[in-house]
């Protein structure tokens, strides 16, 4: 009797360690007879199992964290906003860095290239107002023997291009032959006037003319941006030039007759090419009056204005139009004689997509 008592109070007694290790031996017979189960049931049965086990895990996790007033740093493996949804995209992806460092960059060049302009731009004035200060025409023979040159490189590299394959847009080389002839018009009516009565004036505009070529032609070679530019640049100081002159001597301009170029030019000759440089404004949308010396310094200056437009139209590539080229004129039977339009923006473009795309593989 008394030794059944003991065995019984000894059975109630038990330490916590042991009811520990008799709660862990019931969890893992649990946990076999979950194996088995898992198994003799099928996948289904598992996978219901296992989001059963994985809730119990979890708050037993957070329970065990509580109790300690422990703190957990979650460290995220993707973001949101950029995780892409079903369609792949992600819904509220933020835009590249690419991007925005590209633009970036090239608003750092696009700046670089124009201080370089202003810079030759403004030293060329300097030498130009100690050498001209007082003589008006000679200057403006400088001015316009050295205005034509750009258009000359401008075609000389396009056709170039098109020698081998590389361009394929006709309207640039009808706007610069153009404004080339437009310039040469100027210079003959600076000539007319006297400007190249000197020996000195031409050597220096001449020999200038020769260095502004190849300058052109390489700068426009690595970027026609920055050539085009240039050229404004140069456009914009003809015309601040013409006009301090009309408001100084425009009294004294009225009463001298009109130069016989300005008057064949302007009011006589084919007006197609007048036209054809004026890319900001429509065909026949100006036709000048030449009565007497003032209307020609006028009409001079106001070409030169039209320059500094097409200029920097032609700074963004390829959103250079002929004033005539429009598509409507095109027959539906003259579809196939029209060629592709193939463009390049300098010479590193356009052996990129001469190899990436031979002109013999274009349709």
């Amino acid at each position: 009797m008394a030794a059944s008592l003991s065995s019984t109070l000894s059975s109630v007694s038990v330490s916590p360690s042991s009811s520990l290790k008799a709660r862990s031996l019931t969890a893992s017979s649990a946990s076999l007879l979950y194996a088995q189960n898992s198994l003799r049931f099928g996948p289904l049965h598992a996978g219901s199992s296992d989001l059963l086990l994985s809730r119990k895990l979890t708050k037993v996790k957070a329970t065990i964290l509580q109790e300690n007033e422990e703190t957990v740093v979650v460290e995220e493996s993707f973001q949101p906003k950029s995780f892409p949804d079903g369609n792949g995209t992600g819904s509220q992806a933020e835009p590249p860095e690419s991007s925005s460092s590209s633009s970036l960059m090239e608003s750092w060049v696009i700046k670089v290239e124009q201080s370089i302009n202003i810079f030759l731009t403004d030293s060329v004035i300097k030498v130009l107002d100690t050498l001209y200060h007082d003589r008006d025409y000679p200057r403006f023979f400088v001015l316009e023997t050295i205005a034509r040159v750009p258009y000359f490189a401008f075609m000389s590299v396009l056709h170039m291009y098109e020698s081998f394959g590389w361009w394929r847009r006709a309207d640039y080389l009808k706007v610069h032959f153009a404004e080339s002839w437009n310039e040469m018009h100027h210079l003959l009516i600076m000539e007319e006037l006297g400007g190249n009565a000197w020996w000195f004036d031409r050597f220096l505009a001449q020999h200038i003319a020769v260095f502004y070529y190849f300058m052109t032609a390489f700068m426009y070679t690595l970027s026609p941006r920055m050539a085009y530019h240039f050229s404004e640049c140069v456009e914009g100081h003809a015309f601040e030039t013409y006009d301090k002159f009309i408001k100084a001597r425009g009294e004294e301009l009225k009463k001298l007759p009109p130069s016989k170029v300005a008057v064949k030019y302007y009011t006589e000759d084919d007006m197609y090419l007048f036209d054809e440089f004026q890319t900001a404004r429509a065909p026949n949308s100006r036709r000048p009056k030449i009565e007497n010396l003032y209307d020609v310094f006028l009409n001079i200056r106001d070409d030169e204005a039209e320059h500094c437009k097409t200029m920097k139209a032609c700074q963004t590539h390829g959103n250079l139009r002929s004033p005539h080229s429009n598509p409507d004129y095109a027959l539906e039977d003259d579809s196939s004689c029209i060629l592709p339009e193939a463009d390049c923006e300098g010479i590193v473009d356009c052996v990129k997509k001469s190899v990436a795309h031979p002109p013999a593989n274009q349709k």
